[in-house]
């Protein structure tokens, strides 16, 4: 009797040691693939850095985007990969995962009812930081809501306008985004000179203000490139309009447009070019019924003063 009891409760040893074998080896290689994992990120995040850097990123906005990608990266990765060996090892312990796994995807499937906004919210962020499509000090055009961009985050974006007034708007929101500071910005002229003025002698006085420019130490270096005079762009009811573009170093435009019409106005002053402003002609007729009247008033009046006097 007591032989029976041994022998039920006898232990394979042979079995117990294969499987603790084979769970060491999940662990192990798990522990290998999060090393492999984190040695690969840092290589994605070099060749990135790289990247931005040869394109003239901000070398501190550049590293707060790769290194919340990676992060990002990172721990959805690991956060898998270990949920993956920890099923491996309950499989190898004699544990049913079939349950576990009809449990995980009716909470994954009610949880993707009820989060659905904040999902997607995560996903488009993702992508904003991944390509680099808006970068912090930017200035940026969002929804029709624009202003300087403060905050990228997975989640939503932080816009300040110029009077101050914060917008916060969600990633998954987002259906138009307009970057005015990508690599380059623009500033576009239309300058108005009376048509009574010689516009090749015009477009020559417009010249050497930008020769000035581009050979000044303060705005030469924030000119990307030679400035271009496009021509008449428009004859309109008081002025000839000629258009031309500043393409400067982002967030520098306005600071560029700015001197170049306040240099413009001085040099069109030296050289008596005239801007004009709208005129508008009135015409009386002389022998009109209208006209008469005001003149019978008029002596009626200084009759009527001589008089008093």
């Amino acid at each position: 009797m007591e032989s029976g009891v041994e022998m039920s409760f006898a232990i394979n040893w042979a079995e117990v040691g294969l499987t603790a074998l084979q769970i060491a080896a999940v662990l192990i290689a798990a522990k290998l693939l999060t090393g492999l994992l984190r040695q690969g990120l840092t290589k994605l995040e070099t060749k990135l850095a790289h990247r931005d850097n040869a394109t003239g990123v901000s070398e501190i906005e550049n590293a707060k985007r790769i290194e919340t990608l990676t992060r990002l990266i990172r721990q959805a990765a690991v956060v898998l990969l270990w949920v993956m060996a920890a099923l491996i090892v309950l499989g190898q312990l004699g544990v049913s995962i079939a349950p576990i796994l009809a449990s995980a995807g009716v909470v994954g499937l009610a949880v993707g009812f009820g989060a659905q906004a904040l999902v997607r919210d995560i996903i488009t962020g993702f992508f904003i930081i991944l390509e680099n499509q808006i970068r912090v000090g930017d200035i940026a055009t969002i929804n029709n809501n624009a202003g300087l961009v403060e905050q990228i985050n997975l989640r939503t974006i932080v816009l300040r306008d110029a009077e101050g007034r914060v917008h916060i708007i969600p990633n998954g929101s987002i259906t138009t985004m307009t970057n005015a500071t990508r690599e380059w910005s623009a500033y576009v002229f239309r300058i108005g000179v009376a048509y009574k003025e010689n516009t090749d002698r015009v477009t020559e006085v417009i010249r050497s203000v930008l020769d000035e420019m581009q050979q000044d130490e303060v705005f030469g270096p924030k000119l990307h490139e030679p400035p271009e005079i496009q021509g008449v762009d428009a004859l309109e009811d008081s002025a000839v309009i000629i258009r031309g573009r500043l393409k400067t170093v982002p967030l520098e435009q306005w600071n560029v447009g700015r001197e170049f019409l306040r240099r413009v106005k001085m040099a069109f002053d030296e050289h008596d070019i005239e801007i004009p402003f709208p005129h508008r002609t009135l015409y009386f007729g002389e022998t009109g019924a209208p006209f008469q009247v005001a003149q019978n008033d008029r002596a009626i009046v200084e009759q009527i003063r001589e008089k008093q006097s």
